[in-house]
């Protein structure tokens, strides 16, 4: 996945291991920022979807 810059809905779940609700629920509280390119298709950027681990894993550490 390291050449891939966005993710849709589905992968973007899988990629961070939780369940596509819980992307729209991260994407509803402002924890993940979708794009919308037209009415049908969203999109997550990797660089985000990686910031969010990041951030998240420091939070358990601290």
């Amino acid at each position: 996945m390291e050449n891939i810059k966005n993710l849709r809905p589905k992968e973007a779940a899988k990629y961070l291991g939780v369940g596509l609700s819980t992307i729209w629920h991260y994407a509803k509280q402002g924890k993940l920022h979708p794009i919308k390119l037209s009415e049908r298709v969203t999109i997550f950027k990797k660089s985000d979807l990686d910031a969010f681990i990041n951030n998240a894993t420091s939070q358990e550490v601290a």
